[in-house]
């Protein structure tokens, strides 16, 4: 998922037919696909118009992950409805999310997925964070504030200057544990500045909260910085169409595309990327 090329992005197990998997057996095999999260599509029929999906990290279940939504909603269009529609229902514990595809000039697919509305919520200090992150003050752009943002999953965004302090951030596990007792979200880290000149921006996620050191492509998470850089009118107004590299450092380069905007006083965001079936098989 987020993949221009095989073996690249962030990979998913998609489980068909799993509502006759207990929670415990669910949480067993996301564990031992050990990858950021696996889907589980709990029935071929559709409820309230679309498909009930649980997604689990490797440690517990989320109630939304982007990269689990647009990849569920690319195998059930694909191998379970076996229609052209151009949208896909995803019921998550989070709320209904829509899954669109785009066909572009190089008759490949994009699929997008509308979020639920972002909600902001605190703002922490500059000192927390670069001990956390382990960078400078002066790393930090000052201009914007380290704030928690959720699109369903929270995530607290942090913005840096340099392509050289993103690099550079490394968790410290003893501070993390004290802002875990404020808050129980992500990390997202991310500059203006990127290896490839198309890019709008650079982003890290760490998600050490849900059993995930760092992400290489999280759709949850561009969703919380493009409802942040809309809010902030980060590129001049409330616009964002921007596109992200996430995953370099862990060597799975990925590719995600971000749209928000302010519609009738509220943000609106869409994260969009590629998916490349890698394999299919069954569970014994």
């Amino acid at each position: 998922m987020f993949a221009q090329t095989k073996y690249s992005g962030n990979q998913l197990a998609v489980i068909t037919n799993a509502g006759r998997f207990t929670d415990e057996k669910m949480q067993n095999i996301a564990n031992e696909m050990h990858f950021s999260e696996t889907a589980f599509v709990q029935s071929s029929k559709t409820t309230n118009n679309g498909y009930n999906v649980r997604i689990f990290t490797p440690l517990i279940e989320v109630p939304f992950a982007g990269h689990p939504t647009l990849g569920t909603a690319y195998v059930i269009r694909n191998f379970l409805a076996r229609n052209t529609n151009e949208r896909v229902i995803i019921n998550t514990k989070a709320g209904q999310i829509e899954v669109t595809f785009q066909i572009l000039t190089d008759n490949e697919e994009l699929c997008w997925m509308k979020q639920i509305p972002p909600t902001f919520g605190q703002k922490f200090s500059v000192e927390i964070f670069q001990d956390l992150l382990g960078v400078v003050a002066s790393d930090f752009d000052s201009k914007y504030p380290i704030q928690e943002v959720s699109t369903g999953l929270p995530f607290i965004i942090v913005p840096l200057k340099t392509l050289e302090s993103v690099n550079q951030v490394k968790i410290n596990q003893a501070s993390l544990t004290q802002i875990a007792k404020q808050v129980k979200a992500g990390i997202l880290v991310f500059c203006p500045k990127t290896y490839f000149k198309e890019n709008s921006l650079h982003v890290r996620v760490f998600v050490d909260m849900f059993g995930i050191p760092e992400d290489p492509a999280t759709g949850s998470g561009n969703g919380c910085l493009a409802a942040y850089l809309s809010y902030y009118q980060y590129f001049g107004s409330p616009k964002v169409d921007a596109k992200v590299e996430q995953g370099f450092k862990i060597r799975r380069p990925s590719t995600l595309y971000l749209n928000a905007d302010k519609v009738l006083g509220k943000i609106e965001v869409k994260v969009g990327g590629k998916v490349l079936l890698i394999a299919k098989g069954k569970l014994l």
